[in-house]
């Protein structure tokens, strides 16, 4: 039996041995598959992976036909709640309040959510992340319904909810310099407010000196200044200085859109990486969602400075656009890492669009494999962190480690189970979580959060969020006009 329930939420006492069918080791830096492996990790450190552990134990937990793997690692994990599937159907996004109106801007942005809002949308996606079998989060939010950027309050709560969920994850509160505005149809151009940019990174660097290594070093600091084009050189600069200083990370999205890429080149008449890289601001501490309208030239920058991609192959394809190509980046030399930046966050789900879409990018099949995006999501990403005892099970690494259920009913037989996960799981068959030795999910439950009861809670939130969209959108229409249902809902009569 795999019963944790009694031990969710903390580390089992003494040495734990885990067994399973399959386990992913990791031998001379690369993964291995380990048939009837065993993990055995005590004080949030693993001591072993292989055969036959000698030693005593003082529990032993066998998962029967299941991988044992190194928990996944998602760099663009969305913490709000997912606007994004509202520009699925609902086009064009000007039209529909994905851009301020200038209208909107004279009289005032502000919050749209409450404190206590915000709060608990950072808990209800961390309990998501976890269901799903990812144990290190870099969280992203949309700031389009923010007054400006994110609050350090919010990061506070998030720091708690992390450390209170046992989630591994890389924070700080997003920032910028400006914003885009719809002067008219189809008409957008940035407006900036440089002090306002520099105030935001003064208060992320503040909180990251006061937050790093909180809860048994759970919580770690990344810089998130938060697109290209809503920043200035100046701002990039000082982040830059900063992430070195501090040791950190930053992140910043860009060679991701057709508007991103043309708003770029008016301002600095050329691409953003290769306006980047004339400031020397490309990096290794630079991580890069997402690549997908990235040029020739601007990937072969990124592969001479080390920079980092968050591949999120699902949001991306949506979107009708792919990455050129997984194979190809890799090729270059460019690490790259997973992120999943929608809800439900699916990483496995998002390995099999990348696949697919790495394939018809690709125009053949047999350049790239399952095993090379299960890679991305564990090692690629610890990589991209600079974190080299995360993303694999070996000896010394942390105790992250993700079971996924090899019986489920929705599984299809098995000869191999990453190319079995990759093309037919789902974040569905994640049957536990350890973070750090401690067990964070257990038979679909985490601890101090009943997700069916938040996911009610989620839904009234978004639904005052959806009501407030005509007065951000531009012309103010109703509701019904910006986002029609997919068909006509037809009531049911009274009387």
């Amino acid at each position: 039996m795999d019963d944790l329930s009694q031990d969710l939420g903390r580390r089992p006492e003494g040495r734990t041995l885990v067994t399973a069918s399959w386990v992913v080791g990791h031998e001379d830096g690369r993964h291995c598959l380990l048939r009837n492996g065993e993990v055995v990790f005590e004080h949030g450190e693993i001591l072993f992976v292989g055969h036959d552990f000698p030693g005593e134990v003082a529990r032993r937990i066998d998962y029967g036909n299941a991988l044992i793997s190194p928990g996944l690692i998602d760099l663009d994990a969305l913490s709000d709640l997912d606007t994004t599937i509202l520009g699925i159907d609902h086009h064009p996004g000007w039209a529909k309040g994905r851009v301020w109106p200038r209208s909107y801007v004279e009289a005032g942005p502000y919050e749209m959510y409450t404190p206590e809002e915000l709060a608990f949308q950072k808990r209800f996606a961390f309990g998501q992340l976890l269901l799903n079998g990812i144990t290190t989060a870099a969280p992203i939010a949309s700031l389009f319904y923010r007054e400006w950027g994110e609050t350090v309050a919010e990061f506070d709560a998030a720091a708690d909810a992390a450390g209170e969920l046992g989630l591994r994850v890389y924070l700080s509160p997003a920032y910028r310099s400006g914003g885009m505005v719809l002067e008219a149809p189809g008409q957008m151009v940035p407006v900036f407010d440089e002090e306002r940019g520099f105030q935001g990174l003064k208060d992320a660097i503040a909180y990251i000196e006061r937050q790093n290594g909180r809860h048994g070093d759970l919580v770690r600091g990344v810089l998130a200044p938060d697109r290209v084009e809503t920043s200035t050189l100046a701002l990039i600069k000082r982040t830059d200085a900063a992430a070195r200083d501090l040791g950190c990370k930053f992140r910043l999205h860009m060679a991701q859109g057709a508007m991103e890429v043309e708003t770029v080149r008016k301002l600095h008449g050329t691409t953003a990486p290769v306006w980047l890289a004339r400031a020397g601001l490309l990096n290794e501490r630079l991580i890069a969602p997402h690549a997908t309208n990235a040029t020739e030239e601007d990937l072969a920058l990124y592969a001479d400075h080390g920079v980092s991609i968050v591949h999120c192959p699902l949001v991306s394809g949506r979107g009708g656009s792919i990455l050129n190509s997984f194979s190809a980046c890799r090729k270059r030399g460019i690490n790259i890492a997973m992120g999943t930046d929608t809800t439900p966050p699916d990483m496995l789900m998002n390995l099999l669009v990348g696949l697919i879409t790495g394939r018809i990018a690709d125009g053949a099949p047999d350049r790239l494999r399952s095993a090379d995006l299960f890679d991305a999501a564990t090692i690629g990403g610890a990589r991209a962190l600079g974190r080299d005892d995360l993303g694999h099970l070996s000896v010394g690494a942390r105790a992250d480690i993700a079971v996924f259920d090899l019986d489920d009913a929705i599984m299809a037989p098995s000869i191999d189970p990453i190319t079995t996960l990759v093309t037919g799981g789902s974040g569905k068959v994640t049957r536990a979580v350890f973070v750090d030795g401690r067990v964070s999910m257990t038979s679909r439950k985490v601890v101090g959060m009943d997700m069916h009861t938040a996911r009610v809670q989620a839904q009234a939130q978004y639904d005052r969020l959806i009501a407030k969209y005509p007065e951000r959108s531009y012309g103010n229409p109703p509701v019904s006009d910006i986002f029609p249902p997919s068909y006509p809902i037809v009531e049911k009569a009274h009387g």
